[in-house]
């Protein structure tokens, strides 16, 4: 093959690799942004039957993709659950959704933390790819008309007194009102 012919070859592959590229990349699922309608699923629930983001009503939801294999996850377990407890009786519910592949260790962990708030089945990782999820925790604060209010990336201190007073105003907001 001569040079040019050569040239003109890695040109051709060039270009190919960057259309199959933006190609790839527009099918990939786009993050959920702040303001925007948060999307519906329904997954399993431990220890059995399922629940869909549409149970919870006009409750403000806390959804926290994790996993038992992640650090960062594991370190924020207390703090949520502590967070949970005090905001129920808020009309706040927290909702872990796990990643986890192996039910067992999954189940095990959540005995051995005694989670209150309703544990999440996501193996596969659908419904954390439909949120665009790409490190975790990741938590979605979900005010009571649906709409994402805030999004976290990384672990949180669920005692931290903005975060708390944050998500007590929205659960405090009634639709149409600009408390």
């Amino acid at each position: 093959m001569s040079k040019a012919n050569t040239v003109k070859f890695l040109v051709f592959l060039v270009i190919l690799g960057g259309a199959g590229f933006l190609a790839w990349r527009l099918q990939q699922p786009r993050a959920v942004d702040i303001g925007e309608r948060a999307p519906d699923f329904t997954l399993p629930v431990l220890p059995q039957g399922s629940l869909s983001l549409h149970d919870f009503g006009r409750r403000v939801v806390v959804l926290n993709f994790w996993a038992t294999w992640c650090p960062p996850c594991v370190e924020e377990t207390p703090s949520l659950e502590k967070f949970a407890e005090q905001m129920r009786s808020q009309g706040v519910d927290v909702v872990g959704v796990s990643v986890d592949q192996d039910a067992t260790a999954l189940r095990t962990f959540a005995e051995q933390q005694h989670l209150s708030f309703p544990i999440l089945r996501d193996p596969a990782q659908s419904v954390a790819n439909r949120y665009g999820t790409f490190k975790f925790p990741e938590t979605y604060i979900i005010d009571r008309n649906g709409r994402v209010a805030d999004k976290l990336i990384g672990a949180a201190d669920w005692q931290d007194s903005r975060l708390l007073t944050f998500v007590q105003e929205l659960a405090g907001k009634q639709e149409g009102t600009k408390q």
